[in-house]
């Protein structure tokens, strides 16, 4: 359709229009000449459209409230925001602590020495393993992998730790306890190597490795130690499970961390406030401060009473600094380096993190180091609280806790999903379960029993937050 030109100016013919001047149309007039659409255009006006289509609303992730997303949210909103999270399925460590608890109370009502001020302690230190290994195993099943020669790994760290300080060598215990965690770092680091670069299972990998690591622990044993077994003669080593602080220098770190993580804490979220950025509202950020200095207070005040009987006997653990030092370091390389958040992305989708220039093999590779490494911790802990180690460790069932103490935690099965504080929970609800079954005089077969039903309880809470987060 031809427009029509003002009356002033006698019309054009298509004859008398320079071909050469087609600039010269005014661009609200000129025609309209219809072209093919480019495939690179049309996907990205698709891929708009679909955007702008399914994008959630500001302070939801996928239909779920996330009032941590919303600025200026206010303590009612983030607690209205928080209970409906819950309904989705977002429940966090609430069930995890709310069977912890459970547990607590049915064993004290069977057995009034559960909540002793020594039976607590003691529960402490026979969680330690469980909850290193449990850290040992967040760091692979984050990435959707597993490793299954743990408990071996940790035995083999042992023995190499112990054999070093032994006399016969002489090497100073914290040399020993050096090269026995970057021995068992570079196992793992060996399985990362083969799961990355041969495209092989975890699974099969590091099963081949419980065999063969089995193999070195006994071959390792039996060479250097006497009738099977290897002592542990450092008074150093002997003392991480077994010495104390004195109840002066427990307060003073426990008032120390706790200052140190409310100014961090603080600092933090006021910067983000007054930068306009996303922060929790200030009472929860106190409750938070709240609640760690309650429970480091607490501890203390139950470490700090006298569980000796012949002799005093007080004070906080070395190995509770021990598992609070990994806690602390890896909590933070987790949550609040770049290689943490490569972790999560790789474990929820390695192909998108792959797209987004996530370098899949050496983040996977440090993984499994990691991984190792921490299990040489475990192992060290292991022989510390028993004072030696033997050739019938049994790694086989001490990385079947390590797994369950990270699942039961709260640490999904499917990656992309979990926090160290999981492998703490976990732990200490299967010391719990060990420790108060053992007042009670219960067979080890009620045990394995009642840690499977909780491991199947905590896996199938997983199966159905994952399935109320697909259909939100």
């Amino acid at each position: 359709m031809t427009p029509v030109p003002p009356p002033e100016t006698p019309p054009v013919t298509p004859s008398e229009t320079p071909s050469e001047t087609p600039s010269e149309t005014p661009p609200e007039t000129a025609p309209l000449t219809p072209s093919r659409p480019r495939a690179k255009d049309l996907a990205k006006d698709l891929s708009a459209t679909a955007t702008m289509s399914t994008a959630p609303e500001p302070g939801r992730l996928g239909g779920i409230p996330m009032p941590e997303r919303t600025p200026d949210s206010t303590f009612g909103q983030y607690v209205v925001a928080w209970a409906k999270r819950i309904r989705y399925g977002e429940s966090g460590v609430l069930p995890v602590v709310g069977g912890l608890i459970l547990l607590v109370i049915i064993f004290q009502i069977q057995d009034s020495v559960f909540l002793s001020a020594g039976n607590l302690t003691n529960l402490l230190v026979q969680g330690s393993v469980f909850i290193l290994l449990g850290m040992a195993e967040v760091w692979v099943l984050i990435l959707g992998e597993i490793d299954l020669s743990a408990g071996y790994n940790a035995g083999v760290g042992a023995v190499i730790t112990a054999i070093l300080a032994s006399p016969q060598h002489n090497f100073p215990w914290w040399l020993a306890i050096i090269i026995g965690m970057v021995a068992t770092a570079a196992i793992g680091a060996l399985w990362g190597v083969l799961v990355i670069h041969l495209h092989l299972p975890s699974f099969v990998v590091t099963l081949a490795g419980l065999l063969a690591l089995e193999g070195l622990l006994l071959y390792l044993v039996n060479a250097y130690g006497s009738g099977g077994t290897i002592r542990i003669t450092s008074s150093v080593l002997n003392d991480i499970t077994n010495g104390n602080l004195s109840p002066v220098a427990g307060w003073i770190i426990g008032v120390a961390s706790v200052a140190a993580f409310g100014a961090v804490t603080l600092i933090k979220d006021g910067r983000r406030r007054s930068s306009g950025l996303v922060a929790p509202p200030l009472a929860i950020t106190l409750l938070k401060i709240g609640g760690v200095a309650a429970s480091v207070v607490v501890l203390i005040l139950i470490c700090n009473t006298n569980r000796g009987e012949l002799v005093p006997l007080k004070g906080v653990p070395y190995v509770v600094l021990v598992i609070g030092g990994f806690l602390v370091l890896y909590s933070f390389v987790l949550g609040r380096t770049r290689f943490g958040r490569y972790q999560y992305a790789i474990g929820g989708n390695a192909e998108a993190a792959r797209r987004g220039g996530v370098s899949l093999g050496w983040n996977r590779l440090w993984a499994f180091t990691l991984a190792g490494c921490t299990a040489g911790a475990a192992g060290i802990v292991y022989a510390s609280r028993l004072g030696s180690i033997s050739n019938n460790i049994d790694g086989g069932q001490l990385v079947l806790y390590a797994v369950a103490a990270a699942v039961i935690g709260g640490t999904s099965l499917f990656g992309g999903r979990g926090k160290m504080v999981h492998a703490l929970l976990g732990g200490l609800v299967i010391a719990t379960i060990y420790n108060g079954m053992g007042l009670l005089g219960l067979a080890a077969s009620y045990q394995y029993m009642v840690t499977a039903l909780v491991l199947l309880a905590a896996v199938t809470i997983d199966a159905l937050a994952r399935r109320g987060r697909t259909s939100s």
